[in-house]
């Protein structure tokens, strides 16, 4: 198993915190603003802070045209249904039980990749996975009659983590010769038009002018997320091997709970603080080094 290096680990940690501290921001902004839309702003607002970081660093912005069919394929399932079925999903749900939900993506992608490109799967990749499973489980034994009665947020959520899972493993094996910054501004412009034009369509008869609420997740999201998450993830998604960085990510979801629970007052359970032990598990199976990794 590949093991982090520093830069990697830093990065881990930092869109760990940032993805999970953001639920119940997001949930703070589509309380008070329409959830499209929302996503929208963040997006047009995050692009020129993604833009201004490929020209500090630079990575050019030219893709060729061959490329562009195969990228479109990339932003429509790594982004398009992930931030518009989420989104949406969330004004249903709490924010950490939504969090939960959208984060069975590891378990997915693990899982697509097994069955349709070729992952072999050791020993300790299926811990994790079962690992990652179970915590899920426990994280939602106190929503599950809840739930059952917003079943169009459940199907939301989880049609998005599928759509993030199937679109990790494409990013992972994709061939387009380009930087992932690249891939990732052009992914985040297109989803900004798609999510402009998906509000448009459904939500224009709720425009109006946001809140001081809306603004400060608006502006969180921005910069926390489509300035730095966003190309963070795509980076570790397409440099580690694809059950790294899906587990990798596991504890989001946990921090996404307790954020949660601090914010907003959602309830606690012992469920949840087990689950804290379980997603550590599903993270240290796959991102600890092996013992051939640590001899060399």
């Amino acid at each position: 198993m590949q093991s982090l290096s520093r830069r990697q680990l830093a990065l881990l940690v930092a869109l760990t915190l940032a993805w999970g501290l953001n639920w119940p921001v997001m949930k703070l902004g589509v309380s008070a603003y329409p959830p499209l839309a929302f996503r929208a702003i963040s997006v047009w607002l995050g692009l020129p802070l993604l833009a201004l970081g490929l020209r500090m660093l630079g990575v050019p912005f030219h893709l060729p045209r061959r490329y562009w069919p195969a990228l479109l394929v990339l932003a429509f399932f790594n982004m398009f249904v992930w931030h518009a079925c989420m989104i949406t999903g969330l004004t249903h749900l709490s924010s950490g039980r939504a969090a939960i939900l959208g984060y069975t993506m590891p378990v997915f992608s693990a899982l697509l990749g097994a069955a349709f490109y070729g992952a072999i799967m050791s020993g300790r990749n299926w811990l994790g996975v079962v690992a990652a499973a179970t915590g899920v489980v426990l994280l939602l034994w106190h929503e599950l009659h809840r739930m059952a009665g917003a079943p169009v947020g459940v199907a939301l959520l989880l049609v998005s983590a599928l759509s993030w899972a199937l679109g990790t493993q494409m990013m992972r094996h994709t061939r387009i010769g380009a930087h992932t910054l690249t891939l990732s501004f052009w992914m985040t412009a297109l989803t900004a038009v798609f999510l402009s034009a998906m509000s448009l369509a459904f939500e224009a008869d709720r425009w109006q002018a946001p809140s001081a609420t809306a603004w400060g997740a608006i502006v969180f999201n921005a910069v926390v997320v489509f300035g730095f998450a966003q190309p963070a993830w795509l980076t570790l998604a397409r440099s580690l091997p694809p059950t790294a960085s899906s587990l990798s990510v596991s504890l989001i979801p946990v921090l996404g709970v307790f954020s949660g629970a601090y914010v907003l007052g959602e309830v606690l359970h012992w469920q949840d603080w087990a689950s804290v032990a379980l997603m550590v598990t599903a993270i240290a199976s796959v991102l600890w080094p092996s013992r051939s990794a640590r001899g060399a």
